[in-house]
């Protein structure tokens, strides 16, 4: 079920710095007083986004790509572990050159060149060429931060860069800048090679645009051309800058300023010269351009830290950008110009409160006239979910990396779907893009996707990257294919196709009509019945002694025991709803009554850690279900007395379980685990009374 956010609804460097500020400050405040002025009034949210995302039960097939030369950042010393990368690769494309050429940069300064099948092959040192000013030792986004290039590069040789200097090494003045001091710059630079089939760069450069922040976090993320704009189309040709609030939007409204860069997504000419520096151009047909005091160059704004942005290449060619969250939410939005994203006035689809005197109260719901203020919400989001014990003043380390909408032919399952991810601890995910609505009352549903290496077994991004923080992200080529990239161990990894989570053959013999109570062998006997073509357990169970585990059950004792088998029925809790703590579970691999496994499906909405698939193997049970977090795991999957269809698919030689309920073509509930490979099956409960009907149990 998708998540519902509640009631909808131009500064040049060489103007003095005081009247800079104060028009900034005027700015800012004619947009954030609205949300201010509601902020002390409401409750906060502890739980923002409750609905996590869904088991999808499609696994990625990758197999490793390419693997990069350790690098350092320039010019150091590192104090921060989480910049002690392997190579601080961040992403992949291909040249428009029709070359099979693909270029990755790595945040410590190199820009590398690749082709299927070759070694990384070093095009250009852009550390090396910006020394000693380069500046990479401080900040996960510092050093050379990203590349792209011109539609026209085949013919000439234009592409474009970001990297940023330490202010206090160069003599230069930044076109832009933030109210506090200035410590770092943003550079955007552009390339012209003189022979742009070399593989390696000879040609001039020229500044473009020069941005400085107030602090060595979010800075220029991406810089891009949109890839989907033709040779006719009025957006060929036009960069689009993703400007992070350099750190400062938790405490000040620069991101709603429209006479700061700072929070906003920038489209600007490369070619133009219209712009306050002179430089490059500013589109006429940007929003702003006809607001006095704003940038021309603004896009989009009210954002905190776009770290990725992307196009569909469907006809709709919408946009998309990943903005990380600063407290709860990590969010992804449609983006059309004009559009105000409402940071630091808004946290994804709530209002954040910079005053809360308790930081664990900073978001709150939207108020009730919230349409009035003009706030563009995510298609998309989830929250951080911290543990039980989370001091909230602390990171949890939870932060969105953007995407593509995939449109590729190796992936059919996947096509039309925004495949994006978690950039600290790797997870994949994706949402069908007929569910990201601008305006909807509610989130698309989000799912998780599975990987498997190129043998054909089971590992997540944290595996493959050796790492728990995987420093997650995406590269799409040409085709359309996709990639994922992990600054901890420097490789790439190509997306090679799709399989299906407990795939195992079980369309071999089936059994049925076995609902004689001859065919059973209960734990106490006398409280079950066995009319017509069902299994009742009239009593409820008590807990016995031993380990814990299910405290009433039936084992199935027609037929052989089990290996790769898929078990159907229907069941029902008989308890009143009104009782909590009711359920209901599916025994496989029944070995003894302290050996086997189950899944188990709860009725009560309140108690979200009962629903899961466990193994008691002489010890008490253990959860092993994915969708556990250790505080809350997969939804309710019964909520009533109805009946409901249940389907438990149990492949033995790869370990892998999914659960699914009512018909549903993704799975409830995944689970991988070899402890047990075969057995009987069953059906029972723990304390309450229940039955099931039209058992079918099919194997190879």
């Amino acid at each position: 079920m998708a998540a519902s956010p509640g009631p909808r609804r131009r500064t040049p460097s060489l103007i003095p710095l005081v009247p800079l500020v104060v028009l900034a400050l005027l700015l800012s405040a004619l947009v954030a007083l609205p949300g201010t002025a509601f902020a002390a009034a409401a409750d906060p949210v502890t739980d923002p986004i409750p609905e996590r995302p869904a088991a999808s039960g499609i696994g990625l097939t990758v197999e490793e790509y390419a693997s990069f030369p350790k690098t350092d950042p320039p010019p150091g010393p590192v104090t921060d572990p989480r910049l002690m990368r392997h190579a601080r690769i961040n992403h992949l494309s291909e040249l428009p050159d029709r070359s099979g050429r693909k270029a990755v940069p790595d945040l410590n300064g190199k820009l590398y060149f690749i082709r299927d099948g070759s070694s990384p092959h070093l095009y250009l040192d852009i550390a090396a060429t910006f020394s000693p000013a380069f500046f990479a030792s401080r900040g996960l986004g510092q050093g050379f931060g990203f590349v792209t290039f011109d539609p026209g590069f085949r013919r000439n040789g234009r592409f474009y860069t970001v990297h940023t200097e330490l202010a206090s090494a160069t003599t230069a003045v930044p076109d832009y800048r933030q109210q506090a001091a200035t410590v770092y710059h943003g550079v955007v630079t552009e390339w012209t090679a003189t022979d742009p089939s070399a593989d390696t760069f000879t040609g001039t450069r020229r500044e473009l645009l020069r941005i400085g922040f107030a602090s060595p976090v979010h800075g220029i993320q991406q810089i891009d051309f949109n890839p989907t704009a033709g040779p006719h189309d009025r957006d060929r040709g036009l960069l689009y800058l993703a400007v992070g609030d350099g750190g400062q939007g938790a405490r000040n409204t620069e991101p709603q300023s429209l006479s700061l860069p700072h929070g906003k997504i920038l489209r600007i000419d490369p070619r133009g010269t219209n712009s306050t520096n002179g430089k490059y151009g500013i589109p006429a047909d940007n929003p702003f351009t006809a607001t006095p005091g704003a940038l021309g160059e603004i896009y989009a704004y009210g954002l905190r830290d776009p770290h990725r942005f992307s196009w569909d290449p469907a006809r709709s060619h919408r946009m998309y950008v990943g903005n990380i969250g600063q407290h709860a939410v990590e969010s992804v939005y449609e983006v059309r110009a004009g559009d105000n994203f409402g940071w630091s006035e808004r946290e994804g689809p709530f209002v954040f409160d910079k005053t809360a005197t308790n930081p664990c109260d900073q978001i709150l719901p939207l108020p009730e006239d919230d349409e009035k203020y003009g706030y563009t919400y995510p298609v998309a989001a989830y929250d951080h979910d911290p543990p039980a014990d989370w001091n909230c003043t602390s990171d949890v380390g939870r932060a969105v990396v953007g995407g593509f909408v995939y449109r590729g032919h190796d992936l059919p399952e996947l096509r039309g779907k925004y495949i994006f991810g978690d950039i600290v601890d790797g997870r994949l995910l994706f949402a069908d893009t007929k569910d990201m609505r601008r305006g909807s009352e509610k989130l698309a549903q989000l799912y998780d996707l599975m990987l498997y290496d190129a043998s054909g077994k089971r590992v997540t991004m944290r595996d493959l990257a050796r790492n728990t923080r995987v420093d997650l992200h995406f590269g799409r080529d040409a085709a359309g294919e996709l990639y994922l990239l992990s600054k901890a161990n420097g490789r790439i990894w190509k997306i090679t196709g799709t399989r299906e989570f407990a795939s195992c053959d079980t369309a071999g013999s089936r059994l049925t009509h076995v609902m004689d109570g001859r065919n059973w062998a209960p734990v106490t006997p006398s409280k079950w019945r066995f009319p017509g073509r069902k299994a009742v357990l009239a009593e409820a169970g008590v807990q016995r002694p031993g380990p814990r585990r299910p405290f009433e059950y039936a084992v199935l004792t027609a037929g052989p025991e089990y290996g790769d088998v898929r078990i159907d029925a229907e069941v029902r809790i008989d308890t009143p709803v009104e009782t909590t703590n009711r359920d209901v579970i599916i025994v496989f691999d029944y070995q003894s009554d302290t050996k086997f496994s189950y899944a188990h499906l709860s009725q009560d909405n309140m108690i979200y850690p009962h629903n899961g698939v466990f193994v008691v193997n002489d010890a008490d049970r253990l959860r092993i279900d994915d969708q556990w977090n250790g505080t809350t795991g997969a939804p309710p999957a019964i909520t009533d007395t109805a009946w409901h269809k249940v389907r438990v698919v149990r492949c033995a030689t790869t370990g892998e379980t999914a659960v699914y309920v009512d018909g549903s073509k993704r799975p409830l509930m995944t689970a991988v685990d070899t402890t047990l490979t075969s057995g009987r099956v069953g059906f029972g409960s723990f304390d309450n009374t229940g039955r099931l009907r039209d058992l079918k149990v099919s194997s190879p």
